[in-house]
C-alpha cells in the first residue's frame, strides 16, 4: 500500500461511484417528474422515433374523429329532414284522397285544400332548417358530405345530395299544387304516391350514409385508443418500479457520500508517519 498526499485514489473512485449514482437518481426522478422513461431522443433514439410517428397518427385520427362528427350530424339533419317530409306527404295524401272523392261538396274539398297548401308550404320550412354547419343535404343545392376515414387524409366517405324540394325531382308535388277539383286531387294522389316512393329510397341511402358515419367514428376512436396504449407501452415509466428504484438509489448516494467523506480522510493517516 502507497501513500501519497497527491493523489487519492480511494477518493477518486468513491467520487466517481457517487457521480453515477447520482447521474442515475436524476434520471430515475425525470422518468417520475414527466410519468415518461424516454423523453427525447437522447433516452433512445430508436423508441423515441417510433413514437412520435404514432404521435403524428394519433393527432391525424383526432382530426378523422372530428371529420366524422361534422360528417354525422349533417347526414342526421338531413335524415330527420327527410323523414318530416316524408310524414308530411302521407298526411297530404290523406287530404288529396279525401279530396279526389267525387261526392264531396265544394265547402269540404275547399277546407280539405287550404289544409293541404299549409302542408306542402311546410316542406319548404323543414328543407331550409335542415343545414348543419352551412351544409344542407336536402335542399335545391349540390352539398354533400366528405368524412375524412385515414390519418393521412387520403380515404374519404361520401353522403350525397338529396334534392327534396317541391317538384325538384324526388317530391313530385309542385310548389304551387293545389287540390281544389277533384281532377287535381285525383291526380295528386299519385304524384305523392310516387314521391313517397322516391322518399323512401332517399330515406335508405341517407340511412346507409349516417351509418357508414358512425361505423367509421368507431373504428377510428379504436384506432386512436390502441396506438395510445402502444405508445404508452413504448415510452410511459413503471411507477412502481422507479418508486422502488428511486428509494434504492437513495440510499446508495447516502453511502457514497459516506464512502467519499471517509476515503477523503485517508491522507491524514500520513501525518502519523512523522510523529515520534
Amino acid at each position: 500500500m502507497s501513500f501519497s498526499i497527491n493523489v487519492n485514489e480511494s477518493a477518486l473512485n468513491a467520487l466517481r461511484q457517487l457521480s453515477g449514482t447520482n447521474r442515475e437518481l436524476a434520471e430515475t426522478q425525470t422518468h417520475i417528474n414527466t410519468g415518461l422513461k424516454i423523453s427525447s431522443a437522447k433516452d433512445n433514439a430508436a423508441v423515441f422515433s417510433i413514437a412520435q410517428k404514432l404521435r403524428a397518427d394519433l393527432r391525424g385520427f383526432n382530426a378523422v374523429k372530428q371529420s366524422l362528427d361534422r360528417g354525422i350530424s349533417t347526414t342526421e339533419v338531413a335524415l330527420a329532414g327527410a323523414e318530416a317530409i316524408s310524414d308530411l306527404l302521407i298526411e297530404m295524401k290523406e287530404k288529396a284522397v279525401a279530396a279526389a272523392d267525387a261526392g264531396l261538396d265544394a265547402n269540404s274539398r275547399n277546407y280539405l285544400n287550404q289544409d293541404f297548401v299549409a302542408l306542402r308550404d311546410q316542406i319548404n320550412v323543414i328543407i331550409t332548417n335542415s343545414e348543419f354547419n352551412g351544409t344542407n343535404l336536402i335542399d335545391g343545392g349540390t352539398d354533400l358530405v366528405e368524412a375524412i376515414t385515414s390519418a393521412d387524409a387520403t380515404e374519404l366517405l361520401t353522403v350525397a345530395h338529396e334534392n327534396l324540394t317541391l317538384g325538384g325531382g324526388n317530391v313530385l308535388i309542385s310548389a304551387t299544387q293545389t287540390i281544389g277539383t277533384q281532377t287535381l286531387a285525383a291526380a295528386t294522389v299519385v304524384n305523392i304516391d310516387d314521391s313517397i316512393d322516391n322518399l323512401n329510397a332517399v330515406l335508405t341511402r341517407l340511412g346507409a350514409g349516417a351509418k357508414g358515419l358512425e361505423q367509421n367514428r368507431i373504428f377510428a376512436e379504436t384506432l386512436a385508443d390502441v396506438i395510445e396504449v402502444g405508445i404508452g407501452n413504448l415510452v410511459d415509466a413503471d411507477m412502481a418500479k422507479e418508486s422502488a428504484n428511486l428509494q434504492a438509489l437513495q440510499v446508495k448516494q447516502q453511502l457514497g457520500i459516506q464512502a467519499l467523506s471517509i476515503a477523503n480522510q485517508s491522507p491524514q493517516s500520513i501525518l502519523s508517519l512523522f510523529q515520534g
